[in-house]
């Protein structure tokens, strides 16, 4: 590996470990073994370092969910059963090998305020992050139908946020995968039918 890469191996270390606020550059140059002026040569900031390193390790616990998925037979065929088996595996991966991830990812929206930097990255990874959750989720294929991968996917992306908040908070009260499938389909019923009678 050259330098760019051992510092996002660094850094993805660094933020599991210590989270995205609490990791310093020197951290990083020390998890990497390489110097602290090879950060602003190859990315300009920690920062800007951290949000690639973030954007990669979401991009392979997606891969990860997939092959396992794959490899236990999910059962791809029946939406609903599919549905309700990510999301138990994304609910277990929050207290599994995954949790540091998502306890950086948790400390994010309280530094949007005062990070212009991680605001146009987050905003920039928006689109892509809505069709992998509608691809990885429902099986939905944004070359073939970008409107309902967008709408589908800023759905289950904010969904995944409050699911993992939940989790955080207290495990015993964040819903399960039946729980979530069960509740998604309380509210399409309830719309379907219309107004109240009063």
């Amino acid at each position: 590996m050259g330098n760019r890469e051992e510092l996002i191996a660094g850094a993805k270390r660094c933020l599991i470990e210590k989270g995205f606020a609490r990791t310093t550059a020197r951290d990083i140059a020390s998890a990497s073994g390489v110097s602290l002026a090879a950060i602003g040569y190859h990315f300009g900031s920690k920062d800007a370092l951290m949000m690639r390193a973030l954007y990669e390790l979401i991009g392979e616990w997606g891969e990860e969910l997939e092959r396992a998925l794959t490899e236990n037979g999910a059962p791809a065929r029946d939406p609903a059963r599919r549905f309700e088996s990510i999301w138990d595996r994304t609910i277990e991966s929050f207290g599994g090998s995954a949790h540091g991830l998502w306890a950086a990812q948790l400390e994010l929206p309280g530094l949007l305020a005062h990070n212009e930097e991680l605001r146009a990255f987050l905003a920039g990874v928006q689109p892509e992050a809505a069709a992998g959750l509608a691809e990885l989720f429902l099986g939905i294929d944004q070359e073939k139908d970008p409107e309902t991968a967008h709408t589908a996917g800023s759905v289950l992306h904010a969904l995944l946020i409050g699911v993992m908040v939940k989790w955080f908070m207290d495990p015993k009260q964040a819903p399960s995968g039946p729980d979530l499938a069960e509740g998604i389909r309380l509210i399409a019923d309830r719309m379907a039918a219309g107004p109240a009678q009063t």
